[in-house]
């Protein structure tokens, strides 16, 4: 009977020991995702769009790898992809779903349907997904003005299914608009809705400000330029420095605007005042610039699109506010990630993406020291590798100029060295022309070796082998970027480290509990 007893004991002991880290882990993970700290949202900040019309889009954990790599922690969809809901569980990016327009019918019409879709796309991820609005179809009013009976209806049977679910404090419902609903945009002091869409605006509005949610704008001061050359200036569109005399002033304010952006934005805050609404947010759900166009679109350019949006993000990320809201920051989310290639013509609509479908970069923005949103997108971190799709002839030719004339350090892709495997010589040169051009100070030229040759902001670096531009980086964030390469990898490490410490003091004190046993044993 005291062996069994004794054995018991020992059983609980062990159980206690061996299962309580597991346990505290769960629990703690658990724990974290329902406690997200409501301050994180409250901060201005940086999102990006991903629209799919790409030919080769990565596969929904690779997209999610990606995000967390570059740092990227909010992010909007035009649907509700439940392969990208999936993956992004647990990982702390917030989103954005969307209904598409031509589900408005049907969840406009049906309580049930509305229900049915919330339990589908919502329910089913919150909270290891962490969803923080609905944006339900995408400039309606404008492009397809039919549906605009549809939408409030759409958007209310909505926030009641959240209702239902107990999740209409943490998810907000709203919907995107063009700007286009707002007529005299300058001066901002005198915008003002389109008084066509009053019928409509104006409950929306009232809707937005009972349940705290924001009214979401789609700005683009591209198009402004592009429509007013000649009135708005192009340093004015862009963020750029400007002398007071050059400043855009509002006669009626005397307020001076540096940027179009915050004037767009003010003239929104003016718009529903005029509509006596003064307690709802503008949140920016697309803003961008296109790297490239075609001979009508002589200013979509790469440095453009480069100083657009790395002003972009540094004027949100410096809580710049407005002029006439000094003391609100809009967060803004960048249109887009991707180019979208299989976009229909002009050119600049396949091209307003910071990174191609294979992720390297269509540009690289200028944005140290503005936090840490994009901090592997900056000239400060980039690689040269070789392109796809090159031959193996070409290539080799690439290489052996890299490793000769051009004096690159090629020791390591000897064999039985770190970057010998794989064997082939797309790697070879990749490593070969990364050693050139970090050599060469990255200068402009030094990555190109007849055009077989790119500039990448991805760490190509793998298992051991470790390239010339990474040798550069210190050991502590070699750590931080390759623990962001897999996806939930960064929260795994995160967990790990928390729960070591508490794991060490349970094995001491198992250890303690365990000692009178063995000892009289």
């Amino acid at each position: 009977m005291a062996n069994s007893k004794l054995t018991t004991f020992l059983i609980t002991i062990f159980l206690f020991c061996f299962t309580v880290p597991s346990t505290a882990k769960s629990s703690t993970l658990v724990q974290e995702i329902k406690q997200q700290s409501p301050q994180q949202d409250k901060e201005p900040f940086v999102g990006v769009n991903i629209g799919t019309d790409v030919s080769n889009l990565l596969s929904s954990t690779d997209l999610v790898s990606f995000l967390q790599l570059q740092k990227i922690s909010h992010i909007r969809l035009y649907d509700a992809n439940p392969d990208i809901l999936k993956a992004l569980a647990k990982t702390k990016i917030r989103v954005i779903i969307s209904v598409p327009n031509n589900q408005l019918l049907a969840i406009g019409s049906s309580n049930t349907t509305a229900a049915s879709w919330i339990g589908r796309n919502v329910v089913a991820y919150y909270p290891e997904t962490l969803i923080t609005d609905i944006a339900v179809g995408d400039e309606v009013l404008t492009t397809v003005p039919s549906s605009a009976p549809l939408l409030l209806p759409a958007i209310q049977s909505l926030y009641s299914a959240l209702v239902s679910a107990n999740l209409h404090t943490q998810i907000k419902v709203s919907t995107p608009h063009a700007a286009s609903i707002i007529l005299d945009t300058f001066p901002p002091s005198q915008a003002f809705f389109n008084q066509s869409l009053t019928s409509v605006m104006l409950p929306l509005l009232q809707f937005l400000s009972r349940t705290g949610s924001p009214l979401m704008m789609n700005l683009y001061p591209y198009y402004v330029f592009m429509e007013n050359k000649g009135v708005v200036p192009l340093d004015n569109s862009l963020f750029k420095p400007l002398t007071p005399s050059k400043e855009m002033v509002d006669p009626n304010t005397l307020l001076h605007y540096t940027n179009v952006l915050d004037a767009m934005i003010d003239a929104a805050y003016v718009s529903m005042k005029n509509l006596n609404v003064t307690d709802v947010v503008v949140l920016v759900t697309e803003s961008g610039w296109p790297s490239k166009g075609d001979s009508k679109e002589p200013y979509a350019t790469i440095d453009n699109a480069d100083t657009y949006n790395s002003n972009l993000i540094k004027h949100v990320l410096d809580h710049s506010g407005t002029p006439l809201h000094p003391e609100i920051t809009s967060s803004v989310y960048i249109y887009e990630l991707f180019n979208e290639d299989l976009r229909s013509p002009p050119v600049s609509e396949a091209n307003w993406g910071l990174f191609y479908s294979n992720s390297t970069p269509a540009y690289l923005l200028h944005v140290s020291g503005s936090g840490t949103f994009l901090a592997n997108d900056t000239t400060n971190q980039t690689y040269c590798i070789a392109m796809d799709g090159v031959d193996s002839k070409t290539l080799q030719a690439a290489l052996d100029w890299a490793c000769g004339p051009g004096r690159a350090n090629c020791s390591e892709i000897q064999p039985g060295e770190d970057c010998y495997q794989p064997n082939n010589v797309k790697n070879h040169a990749s490593y070969a022309f990364d050693s050139y051009y970090q050599k060469e100070g990255k200068v402009y030229g030094s990555c190109d070796f007849k055009g077989v040759a790119m500039i990448t902001t991805t760490d190509p670096s793998h298992g051991s082998c470790v390239f010339p531009g990474s040798k550069k980086v210190s050991n502590i964030t070699r750590t931080v970027v390759n623990s962001t390469e897999a996806s939930g990898a960064a929260e795994r490490l995160k967990f790990n480290t928390f729960h070591s410490s508490q794991i060490g003091t349970t094995i001491a004190f198992c250890i303690l509990l365990f000692i009178p046993f063995v000892t009289t044993v």
